[in-house]
């Protein structure tokens, strides 16, 4: 069964599609993520919520019936094929994607109601921006993304540079030196260059609310992505005011000509 369009599941997916750059599959099945068997001996596949490809990317919404008893999704009164009423396989079938989904190559990020921002029933209140800004952060843990970052941040201290709090919350990193400030958006490794490279460069766009030359701009990409990065012409860069720097995948930091 498919999400249901107005289901919180449904809400946290498409936000997760536009902080990644890509379309789900919802409700995607693996060829060895399996149930248990029935009286036929059959096993289903076992949906996940959601699946990025190009990311390699699992999301799971896991909502409070997952943590803990709720009768009404429970059924405790009825069995199912493992043996066990239905919040107890709930939990079975969780604990099998927790494991199957690592060992098969895949980022697994389970997103529940309490990270965003939702009730006291977990209901979600959908607060887009709120929401966006705490899913841009769950989504970066233990991702490549980070990485380049942390490098980023170690190299701009080394430089002189102070990492300071970011005047816009979406801004990954921003630091100041003296009268200079420095507003960073930075990018992983991932299997779309081209169209990640292309929303780095517009979300800088948008952060460019003054005219100060004292204020620059930078997009950092490992160098996988720098030939997507160097599609925007380098004059272009230099009008904008925006540098362009690699992280090596030994986390060595270079700026690149402009």
């Amino acid at each position: 069964m498919g999400q249901r369009p107005e289901s919180d599941e449904a809400y946290v997916v498409d936000l997760c599609n536009k902080v990644l750059g890509e379309a789900a599959l919802a409700q995607h099945k693996f060829d060895w993520l399996l149930g248990d068997a029935g009286t036929s001996g059959r096993r289903a596949k076992l949906p996940v919520d959601a699946y990025w490809p190009g990311h390699r990317l699992v999301v799971e919404y896991r909502e409070l019936q997952h943590d803990q008893p709720v009768p009404h999704f429970d059924k405790p009164d009825r069995l199912t094929i493992s043996g066990v009423h239905r919040g107890e396989q709930r939990a079975l079938y969780d604990a099998r994607r927790d494991t199957e989904i690592p060992a098969h190559g895949l980022r697994l990020v389970v997103v529940r109601p309490a990270d965003l921002d939702a009730d006291s029933r977990g209901r979600l209140r959908r607060n887009p921006e709120a929401d966006l800004s705490a899913l841009r952060k769950i989504l970066a843990r233990d991702s490549d993304e980070e990485r380049v970052t942390d490098a980023f941040r170690t190299w701009l201290l080394a430089q002189g540079w102070t990492p300071v709090d970011p005047t816009d919350r979406w801004t990954d990193l921003e630091a100041v030196r003296g009268s200079e400030r420095l507003v960073c958006e930075a990018r992983g490794r991932t299997s779309e260059k081209g169209i990640d490279a292309d929303i780095a460069y517009g979300q800088l766009l948008r952060r460019m609310t003054g005219e100060s030359p004292e204020v620059r701009y930078a997009l950092v990409v490992p160098t996988s992505s720098v030939k997507a990065a160097e599609r925007v012409p380098a004059h272009v860069r230099r009008l904008l005011r925006v540098d362009l720097y690699e992280v090596t995948d030994d986390g060595q930091v270079r700026q690149l000509p402009q």
